[in-house]
């Protein structure tokens, strides 16, 4: 199944966050099928960009999202 989740990036202790969509049985910093966005918590304000119309067609598809993921794009 694919899933749409968050990978980890950046420094110890300044994490940076991509939105990619991976199959489920990746690790969480594993292979991803496609990069749809990133998410920075560190800097304020919050920043975040992720393409919308690729967020739709992958769950039109059947990729589900992982709950932070469904939390922060649901804003």
């Amino acid at each position: 199944m694919t899933v749409v989740r968050l990978t980890r990036m950046g420094r110890k202790k300044r994490p940076f966050y991509r939105i990619v969509v991976t199959d489920s049985r990746k690790r969480r910093d594993g292979g991803w099928i496609e990069s749809i966005g990133y998410y920075n918590p560190m800097v304020e304000p919050e920043v975040l960009k992720f393409d919308k119309e690729r967020l739709e067609y992958w769950k039109s598809v059947g990729a589900k999202l992982s709950d932070k993921v469904k939390s922060i794009t649901s804003k």
